[in-house]
């Protein structure tokens, strides 16, 4: 008789063991994930910030493959046909490698063909030019705006913010107090659409996980001006100190209200301020002359023609790279003001002699009173000071910075996206020594609002501390 066999357990104690294998081995598997310690908030977000590094690199990396992929089929394509048996023998061993990867890939498995057809990199038709990658390796500290991709932006980003940074980084909003309201704007749309999660508290919970990722992605557009690093930092001293039982509503309303205000007295008021004390500064008969296009030197000029008093302008532009005079001298000759423009810097010169004041706008003001402008304000200053001319600059106090100190144009500046090559490069900004200044004009200090470049940490006191 045959005898059949049989790969079950033999035996009852056999069948018992084995089910207590089976039961044990989920357990075994379950205790790491169980085990695995708690991330903080400060590892949780070094981690997310890794991952996100990293989806970068690796996009980066794809598109940078598909380009030397295209750039190969091209010249493959354009190459030259002649010598028969040169082209049918490199045809036979493309055919044969390609024979030989295709039997390669048919003897895996389908799990890892479908992973290897994944990971390879769709072809790309072009590649936008990244303008650092032509930055010598000794200028790579100064920041480029470039526009982020809105598929590589985080997910945590407002749409609003999405488009704020857009416009920075294409250098459609160009003056930092735009960029500062069109911030300050953005992030009360954040305020407005966002709900804490249940088990957390809006003071702790809204810095970290949504306004940092917001700040995070307008970095990376362009860097921020000194005006937005103040006013975030004043909005999340704010944030901290609300109350930890403040329900979400009055939370956000309180925010909501105390960016309002910051506009109003920071931006609004103080720009009043300032155009008022410097239109008293011009009298009958000045020439003022003025480089480019600064919105207060632009009020100031106004709100002096308003006063009833008789005076020129001066507009000097460095075309082909700032022609934004042009505009402002199309806007004071509809006023009727009398205005002399000159495209190029050749018209400094020409207009000097006559020239009675200096007025220039300021993008910032460092600790030790040196002026941050446009690129070319320091060289109308250090002229308009050689020829003994006053040299007046208008500024806010929102973009003072008590910290920071600045002797030359290469620490803190950023790259022109627009003019930017592997020979050459253009800086968007200068800096401007404090001794190549007459007087700064604010919102604060003396009555008359005007005090010499150097009383910069004195006119912050003053602000925190009026008394």
């Amino acid at each position: 008789m045959a005898t059949e066999t049989n790969n079950s357990p033999s035996g009852p104690a056999d069948q018992k063991k084995e089910q207590k294998a089976k039961q044990e081995q989920p357990k075994q598997e379950q205790a790491p994930a169980g085990g695995a310690p708690k991330l903080s908030n400060a590892e949780l977000k070094a981690k997310k910030q890794a991952e996100k590094a990293a989806r970068r690199a690796q996009t980066v990396a794809a598109k940078a493959a598909a380009a030397a992929g295209a750039a190969a089929a091209a010249q493959a394509q354009a190459g030259p046909s002649g010598g028969d048996s040169k082209g049918s023998k490199q045809g036979k061993s493309k055919q044969d490698g390609t024979a030989a990867s295709a039997a390669a890939v048919k003897g895996q498995p389908a799990a890892q063909r479908r992973q290897s057809t994944a990971a390879r990199p769709p072809p790309a038709a072009s590649v936008d030019k990244d303008p650092a990658i032509s930055i010598p390796e000794c200028f790579s500290h100064i920041p480029v705006a470039k526009r982020i991709p809105l598929s590589e932006a985080d997910k945590d980003v407002h749409p609003a913010v999405l488009a704020v940074g857009q416009s920075m980084g294409a250098l459609h909003l160009r003056d930092n107090i735009s960029r500062l309201e069109a911030t300050l704007l953005a992030f009360k749309k954040v305020l407005k659409s966002y709900e804490t999660p249940q088990g957390h508290v809006f003071s702790r919970y809204f810095v970290p996980h949504v306004l940092n990722p917001q700040i995070e992605y307008l970095t990376e557009c362009r860097p921020m001006c000194f005006s937005m690093g103040n006013a975030i930092r004043l909005l999340k001293s704010r944030v901290t100190k609300l109350d930890v039982e403040l329900p979400d509503e009055e939370a956000v309303k309180v925010l909501s209200e105390a960016v309002d205000n910051f506009i109003e007295e920071k931006i609004a008021f103080a720009e009043y301020v300032i155009a008022n004390n410097a239109a008293e500064m011009i009298i009958d008969g000045d020439v003022i002359l003025t480089y480019g296009h600064a919105r207060l030197v632009r009020k100031a000029i106004l709100e002096a023609w308003k006063a009833g008093k008789n005076f020129e302008v001066a507009i000097v532009d460095d075309a082909p790279y700032n022609s934004t005079g042009q505009g402002l001298a199309t806007l004071l000759k509809k006023e009727g003001i009398r205005v002399a423009y000159h495209e190029k810097f050749a018209g400094l010169r020409v207009n000097l002699g006559r020239t009675t004041k200096v007025m220039i706008g300021a993008e910032a003001m460092f600790a030790n009173g040196s002026l941050y402008g446009p690129a070319g304000t320091c060289d109308i200053a250090m002229t308009a000071r050689d020829g003994g001319v006053p040299v007046i600059a208008l500024c806010e106090t929102i973009n003072f910075d008590r910290d920071r100190v600045a002797t030359e144009s290469l620490t803190y500046n950023e790259i022109d996206p627009e003019r930017c090559s592997a020979d050459s490069f253009r800086l968007l900004f200068d800096t401007t020594s404090d001794k190549y200044l007459t007087v700064v004009v604010t919102e604060y200090e003396t009555g008359s609002g005007n005090s010499p470049a150097t009383a910069i940490t004195s006119i912050l006191r003053k602000q925190e501390d009026p008394n």
